[in-house]
């Protein structure tokens, strides 16, 4: 990521996240973003760590694709934290990476540490950081959607 922090600390022993530089330059960036990527990367709660719709320790549950033909990943609420989970679409998806530390397939990535989305040629990227890898996307455009399970 170019600006969110994400990473194992040494020195604390512990996962650390701090998306201040990201959001200091936020605000040059949100003219440059398609809008609903614009529109998720400015939510209130996005980067506030104590916020039920905060993206940190999600975990990404499924990836598929939406009727539209795009990309489509859904991440489970963390039980102490979320009251909902996150659906993210992604719409004229030109690139998907994702990678984890253990060489597992995807349900080895681990909780969500926190996300950066950068405005981007085709559009914009979307670039997740886990506490087990990454994923990153490059796409026109994206949604995302808090969704209440109703289990």
């Amino acid at each position: 990521m170019r600006y969110v922090v994400a990473e194992w600390s040494r020195d604390w022993n512990a996962y650390w996240s701090d998306p201040r530089a990201y959001l200091s330059r936020l605000p040059e960036l949100l003219p440059e973003l398609p809008p609903g990527a614009g529109a998720f990367a400015r939510e209130e709660a996005h980067f506030d760590f104590s916020a039920l719709r905060c993206v940190k320790d999600l975990v990404l549950e499924r990836i598929g694709s939406t009727p539209g033909g795009g990309l489509a990943l859904e991440f489970a609420p963390a039980p102490f934290k979320h009251d909902a989970g996150l659906r993210v679409e992604y719409a004229g998806v030109v690139s998907f990476a994702l990678s984890t530390d253990s060489g597992e397939d995807w349900e080895g990535l681990g909780s969500v540490m926190l996300d950066e989305i950068l405005p981007a040629e085709v559009g914009c990227s979307h670039e997740i950081a886990f506490t087990g890898g990454s994923v990153g996307v490059a796409c026109a455009d994206l949604d995302a959607v808090w969704t209440v399970r109703q289990d």
